[in-house]
């Protein structure tokens, strides 16, 4: 289950000590459920500091990176705070990864082992007999890492590179929608759908199905989700 506020531990000091403090705030950040209606969006560097057993400059200069990439922003005079997406960004953004996780599917066929391809099958053997739902924090984490395992298996270092930097902005909304509308359910079912035409090669099916469910995350915000306005 993915957490309402950021969650850092303290960092050692190390000759890449500016990456790691980078590396660790851009984690804790697309780690949160930023869509919680009770999600604490508000950073405090000197909390940071606190947390992280570090000064507070190196904080500034990573918080000043993870603004460039659109994760958080800086209001004059009231804080630093993480970015949510408006409806309209969440769109775009799920409208590409679908582009780039049907070419994954597409190449995973192709190119991916048999290995690989069942290893996708083994994330969801702890839910059968009607279990999601009563499993929905456990099937959320195991619902990303589907998506995520679909581009690692293409093969294709820049595709999963560029599918990544979209991700991080569109974890925080997949983990909030996964439980509405019985979602989870139709869920796993588009999975095992594209496991099954994955382990067939069928190219064609596999990359219309990925696609499909990938769009269909997009209809129901366009339906159903209105605390992105």
């Amino acid at each position: 289950m993915l957490p309402n506020k950021l969650e850092v531990k303290p960092i050692e000091t190390t000759f890449s000590l500016k990456e790691h403090i980078y590396e660790t705030l851009r984690d804790g950040i697309t780690s949160m459920n930023i869509y919680a209606d009770d999600a604490q969006l508000k950073l405090d560097e000197r909390q940071l500091s606190e947390q992280l057993g570090i000064s507070r400059t190196p904080i500034r200069e990573a918080l000043a990176r993870l603004e460039q990439e659109g994760l958080v922003t800086v209001i004059p005079r009231r804080g630093v705070f993480i970015v949510r997406k408006s409806r309209k960004e969440i769109l775009e953004m799920i409208t590409v990864w679908a582009a780039l996780e049907s070419m994954a599917a597409r190449l995973i066929t192709q190119n991916a082992s048999d290995e690989g391809i069942a290893s996708l099958r083994k994330l969801f053997t702890s839910f059968e007999n009607g279990q999601v739902q009563a499993h929905i924090d456990e099937y959320s984490d195991r619902n990303i890492e589907f998506h995520q395992s679909i581009l690692e298996l293409s093969g294709c270092a820049l595709l999963k590179q560029t599918a990544d930097r979209l991700f991080i902005h569109m974890k925080g909304i997949r983990a909030r929608t996964i439980s509405e509308q019985d979602r989870a359910k139709r869920s796993i079912i588009d999975h095992l759908h594209i496991i099954e035409a994955l382990e067939a090669r069928d190219t064609e099916l596999a990359e219309r199905l990925v696609r499909e469910h990938t769009l269909n995350l997009a209809a129901h915000i366009e339906a159903h989700v209105d605390y992105l306005d």
